[in-house]
């Protein structure tokens, strides 16, 4: 199998940001703080320009992991085209969300947690370190972010 050519940080890291405004879903995983239990599910998101929102029910495990300890891991995309964000998440309840962001996140994601009778929960996430890979050549330079940053070539 020939690969493509790896492409640079520059292509990536462009490439990564058009994924954050086009994708929808990611990966979501958190861990319980108490066993240390991972858990991971699908949720849908919302790319701010610097952040990503998320939302989930308040009662779930998502949401009580990232009350507890705010860590979380992302995973975008599929296996040869991955985008992997390891970031700090702070709660955000329904009621201090604005209606244009609330409504972003609703238009993106076609799910509105505004309107659900169960409590939820968004959460705004800030990548400390971001990954970007699609086959085993782009593996040496795969760290787009480290520490909140940009990396520059």
């Amino acid at each position: 199998m020939t690969l493509p050519a790896a492409r640079t940080l520059e292509q990536r890291k462009r490439d990564t940001l058009r994924r954050f405004e086009r994708d929808v879903d990611a990966w979501v995983a958190t861990a319980d703080p108490g066993n240390g239990e991972p858990y991971m599910v699908p949720l849908s998101f919302l790319w701010e320009g610097t952040t990503l929102l998320i939302a989930t029910a308040t009662a779930s495990p998502t949401g009580r992991n990232l009350r507890a300890t705010g860590k979380v891991r992302l995973g975008i995309g599929p296996t040869r085209d991955v985008i992997m964000i390891e970031g700090v998440a702070e709660p955000l309840p329904v009621s201090e969300i604005s209606s244009e962001l609330g409504d972003a996140f609703a238009v993106k994601t076609g799910f509105d947690p505004r309107e659900l009778s169960d409590p939820y929960l968004y959460f705004r996430v800030r990548p400390q370190r971001i990954q970007a890979w699609r086959e085993v050549n782009e593996l040496k330079d795969r760290e787009l972010m480290t520490g909140g940053r940009w990396r520059t070539p």
